[in-house]
């Protein structure tokens, strides 16, 4: 366990940026360059605290996959080119594999689409004792297809109500849900998007469908701010992450996760036997 006097500061750093009732938010309020107060000057010293942050999830890590009793649920969701690969890549530089998977949702499939919206989701939840990353989610059925009404108003104002019982449900089964979302500017948008035509090692990311998507930010940011603020519950809540700056992106999404791990006193279980009678020769 982290000491009380680090474990205080660690939830002290986070505090501005979890959102667990959403009465009355707005992503536009949330400025997406925010530093928290840091300066550009301090980027060696975030980049200590980070590197500390994704030792203790390693260890903290064993702990969970060996006790085998919960499991922990990382959601990541923002606008095109935001970042969320980068994040997961950094932020879990230091997780075993065998203990951590990773699952990225495109358009769902034929089979997905004769289930529930829910059920491909379903599907991909981490075991106890492993960390899932989901890079999209089961908010993409409240986002997307509003935003496009893929499904009519009445039928997709009710999906807010079964992500939330979806979300109770894990966390009452022993699963740790925390989610976030990316904050980023459309300026800043354009500009990602620019350097990924301009690099011939990012054309692969570059999406043409993107710029559709792009000239509906206003409606993304809409249907984004309402599910924030009709999802964001103490026992999963939501994390706006300025994400104009990696550093302190990275640094945000790694203390969250440390702060989180650690309220769930991770520790190895005692032997089933004395370790003293046995003599290895």
């Amino acid at each position: 366990m982290l000491p009380k006097a680090t474990a205080k500061r660690i939830r002290r750093f986070i505090a501005p940026y979890r959102i667990t009732s959403g009465k009355g938010f707005r992503l536009k309020d949330i400025d997406p360059g925010d530093t928290h107060g840091l300066s550009s000057e301090r980027k060696p010293e975030a980049r200590e605290l980070l590197a500390r942050g994704v030792d203790w999830l390693a260890d903290a890590q064993d702990k969970l996959y060996a006790q085998d009793r919960w499991s922990v649920l990382l959601v990541f969701q923002a606008m095109d080119a935001a970042g969320k690969d980068s994040t997961i890549k950094h932020v879990m530089s230091g997780v075993n594999p065998q203990g951590c998977q990773v699952y990225s949702f495109k358009q769902p499939s034929a089979e997905e689409l004769d289930h529930d919206f829910l059920w491909r989701y379903a599907r991909c939840l981490p075991e106890r004792g492993r960390i899932g990353i989901f890079n999209r989610s089961h908010y993409e059925d409240i986002v997307i297809v509003r935003v496009r009404n893929f499904v009519p108003d009445e039928r997709s104002a009710k999906r807010f109500d079964h992500i939330n019982d979806f979300e109770r449900m894990l966390t009452d089964e022993g699963t740790r849900v925390l989610k976030f979302f990316l904050h980023i500017s459309r300026d800043y948008q354009k500009r990602r998007l620019e350097r990924r035509l301009n690099r011939p090692d990012k054309w692969w990311k570059f999406n043409p469908d993107d710029l559709e998507e792009r000239r509906r930010w206003d409606d993304y940011e809409h249907a984004y701010s309402t599910a924030i603020s009709r999802c964001s519950t103490d026992a999963a809540p939501w994390f706006i992450v300025p994400a104009e700056r990696r550093w302190l992106r990275n640094l945000i999404v790694t203390t969250a996760v440390v702060e989180a791990m650690e309220r769930m006193d991770l520790r190895f279980p005692p032997p089933h036997f004395k370790p003293d009678d046995f003599l290895i020769v």
